[in-house]
């Protein structure tokens, strides 16, 4: 949310902790770049929230796929992309990317003990009464 509401703060300010700014180092201020990158993060946040909530197997693995779609190539591009960040912001940057990619990875090798839903309880709107 903060990269889609304030991109201009998450530009200059990501991630907010002990003056450490990852994203400024990068290149130049995007706003519509960041602000994509913000609908991105919120798109699949919709997704994981909604697993977690329903716990199926379809959700579950889906809302793993997205975020292993969206948080390898990030690692990847950030193991090689490092100019810029000082040695605590490139070991806080690396935990951080390495824990998003696999948690994932641990929700897929645990799916086989999640159950798996029927068409109507996979249905996440409410049931309408026939007139």
């Amino acid at each position: 949310m903060w990269a889609l509401l304030f991109p201009r703060s998450f530009y200059d300010d990501f991630p907010a902790i002990g003056g450490m700014a990852w994203v400024n180092v990068d290149g130049p201020y995007n706003e519509h770049l960041l602000r994509d990158l913000g609908a991105t993060n919120l798109a699949i946040l919709v997704v994981v929230v909604v697993a977690a909530i329903r716990l199926t197997r379809t959700l579950v693995v889906t809302a793993a796929l997205a975020s292993l779609a969206w948080g390898v190539p990030h690692l990847v591009y950030h193991i090689f992309a490092t100019d810029g960040l000082s040695t605590t912001d490139l070991v806080f940057n690396f935990v951080a990317l390495v824990t998003y990619a696999a948690t994932p990875v641990l929700l897929l090798a645990m799916r086989n003990h999640l159950p798996v839903a029927t068409v109507a309880s996979e249905s996440i709107e409410p049931a309408v009464a026939e007139v």
